[in-house]
């Protein structure tokens, strides 16, 4: 089946796919990662982990698969104290995604797939697709693309630690800084069984980073990625099949 690029096709060419198609929005972040990744990791990561999937399996699809312009902003008001983010509060996401569903369900789209890559967003994405798919008529769908990673022996998905920095060196070590020998472990925060609690000391304490990067590499980076990548290449499949 047909792969296009939303931002290279005419309105002519997604008019005749849009009804059929799996519109895939990649939806990121641009903040602080440490002192040593760049600040669109999330973004970049989502990106680039969808357009490989696509690659992979668009000609097996019984759907076009139509990839949107990633969302390089995300929910990271946690991340402002540290400097170098751009932040959406998540009223304001949640708005940005249900607007982009409602306008795909005007250009005649009738089936949607948000590509998560920041911890920040995944209750919007949650929410924004639940509401969609109930104000627009559309089929949404979300996940998160580090779930698909299944044979990880660090912390996942982390945040700038060894996972994301091992992605990104397999991605592009330009945007990798030089990382810093092995730190203590960071003091631990309070916690409750079965409850996600969140601090903004907890992140003050860490530094803005967990676990280590300095142990990621760029060959272990892309296995990684292709794990991932080729696990999202398989659910776009499934979603074709019952989107």
């Amino acid at each position: 089946m047909t792969f296009v690029r939303w931002p290279h096709a005419t309105r002519t060419q997604l008019a005749e796919l849009l009804p059929e198609a799996i519109v895939i929005v990649p939806v990121g972040a641009t903040e602080q990662h440490g002192p040593h990744l760049a600040t669109g990791t999330d973004w970049m990561l989502a990106q680039s982990v969808t357009e490989q999937a696509v690659a992979l399996v668009h000609d097996r699809s019984p759907r076009p698969l139509v990839l949107a312009p990633t969302v390089p902003y995300g929910a990271s008001d946690h991340h402002l104290p540290f400097g170098g983010t751009l932040s959406l509060s998540p009223e304001t996401l949640l708005a940005v995604l249900l607007d982009l569903a409602r306008s795909l369900h005007a250009g005649g789209g009738r089936r949607l797939l948000f590509v998560n890559g920041h911890g920040g967003n995944i209750g919007v994405c949650h929410a924004a697709a639940a509401a969609a798919s109930t104000r627009y008529d559309v089929n949404v769908a979300h996940l998160d693309y580090w779930r698909l990673a299944r044979e990880c022996d660090v912390p996942v998905p982390g945040h700038a630690g060894a996972f994301e920095t091992a992605l990104m060196l397999a991605l592009d070590a330009a945007f990798v800084a030089e990382r810093k020998n092995p730190r203590p472990d960071p003091p631990s925060g309070p916690e409750v069984d079965d409850v996600a609690l969140h601090t903004a000391a907890s992140w003050q304490r860490i530094d803005g980073y967990t676990d280590r990067p300095e142990l990621a590499d760029a060959a272990t980076g892309r296995k990684w990625f292709d794990q991932v990548a080729a696990a999202l290449g398989d659910r776009l499949l499934e979603l074709a099949e019952v989107l």
